[in-house]
């Protein structure tokens, strides 16, 4: 079986994660098809050692192009690809000679960001998105909150789409901080005091005016208690300087010296502010996934976060969850959990089970499934579920 990835979008943040993943996964699963990467060969660099059927084609013109798409359906067609897999949602019309897999991860750009786009481009993007998922083999969800939203917004049957769930990366997974790694933080990012954290992208749907809110609130909540005075909201993500109403928020709630934007940070660094948090807060309005929660989770950090989309099913009964609309309950939530060591204990116990639950392994051998199906081969793979269920519970607040 020769089986072609789209890599050119690894870059991205979502996305990246999961190509990368995915790829290696499918490294140490498979090592009799033939598997070509096409894009960037540093992006491939990135993903580390590969076994020897994995093979860079390089591609440097970007998908979202006429120029790419046409250069990709010629690499496909001289190296007679048995099925190709587009890592991410596009649009853009690829007529690919051989059979298509696409992943899904959230269907957010018609949603929160269709206002940005005049009612004809709005309409245009929408009928090429449907168009190219109908014209898909097989659909991979990553969540079945984003089937369900697939079907419902485009009227893809429910049979054409696969559930295959995200799962963090292995680097998160390498035990507790060091005190060398607590130093880090120390002298590094001067953080010696007990924090709140968030960390993901910065944009509107992630609700962090809601969350800077709660923590002014708490934070008042906290002084007339006399304790956690010197508590801080530590937000980790990208580019701050578009979105100006965070720093207003921050003035008007008058915790300008306790709330710390960090902007990115690499993984290694990630995984020690995820392990010293007191509380991993992540009300997030929309997630396809939502990854992060699942992150802190595996370092047994608490985590509060929201009960809508995606959320519940990922982190299962190991949160708080909370209406993400209302900071007077986001605030109750991240007072209780700060608070009571007895619920701490608890969400500290369910958080490493839950994390247990999603493997990129066990996704991989899906996937694996899927493009022998789509490529007309039917041998078997070994350990195949048909997907993963983990249960939708949760500690309400």
């Amino acid at each position: 079986m020769k089986v072609a990835i789209d890599i050119r979008r690894m870059t991205e943040f979502g996305v990246g994660t999961y190509t990368r993943n995915v790829i290696r996964a499918l490294g140490r699963l498979d090592h009799e098809s033939t598997y070509f990467l096409i894009g960037s060969p540093e992006k491939v660099a990135e993903i580390g050692a590969l076994p020897a059927n994995f093979k860079t084609v390089p591609l440097l013109e970007k998908d979202n192009t006429l120029k790419g798409s046409v250069e990709c359906r010629a690499i496909l067609r001289r190296l007679k690809c048995d099925v190709a897999h587009v890592p991410h949602l596009f649009w853009l019309p690829r007529a690919l000679p051989c059979p298509y897999v696409m992943t899904v991860h959230d269907v957010l750009e018609h949603m929160y960001r269709a206002h940005d786009r005049s009612q004809p481009r709005r309409l245009l993007h929408f009928t090429m998105t449907r168009r190219a998922m109908r014209n898909a083999a097989r659909i991979f969800a990553v969540s079945r909150f984003t089937k369900s939203e697939i079907e419902k917004l485009f009227g893809i049957p429910g049979d054409r789409i696969e559930v295959i769930y995200n799962a963090i990366d292995e680097r998160f997974l390498r035990g507790h901080a060091t005190e060398a790694d607590r130093q880090l933080l120390s002298e590094r990012f001067l953080v010696n005091y007990p924090f709140l954290l968030y960390a993901g992208r910065i944009s509107p749907h992630k609700n962090l005016v809601r969350i800077i809110e709660a923590f002014s609130a708490l934070k008042a909540e906290l002084e007339k208690e006399d304790k956690y005075r010197d508590l801080k909201l530590v937000i980790i993500g990208d580019e701050l300087s578009k979105h100006p109403d965070l720093r207003r928020t921050v003035i008007r709630g008058g915790v300008q010296n306790d709330v710390r934007f960090l902007g990115f940070v690499p993984i290694e660094v990630l995984r020690i502010f995820y392990d010293q948090a007191k509380i991993f807060v992540f009300p997030s309005l929309y997630e396809g996934f939502g990854l992060p929660p699942l992150e802190a989770m595996a370092h047994g950090t608490p985590v509060v976060t929201s009960n809508t989309s995606s959320l519940p099913e990922v982190v299962g009964n190991a949160a708080v969850l909370v209406n993400p609309e209302n900071v007077f309950e986001i605030m109750r939530a991240l007072h209780r959990v700060l608070l009571d060591q007895a619920l701490r204990d608890k969400l500290k116990e369910r958080s490493y089970e839950q994390a247990k639950k999603f493997s990129w392994e066990a996704s991989a051998r899906q996937i694996l499934k899927v493009y022998r199906e789509v490529a007309g081969k039917s041998a078997p793979v070994s350990g195949v579920k048909t997907h993963q269920e983990p249960e939708p519970r949760a500690v309400h607040s």
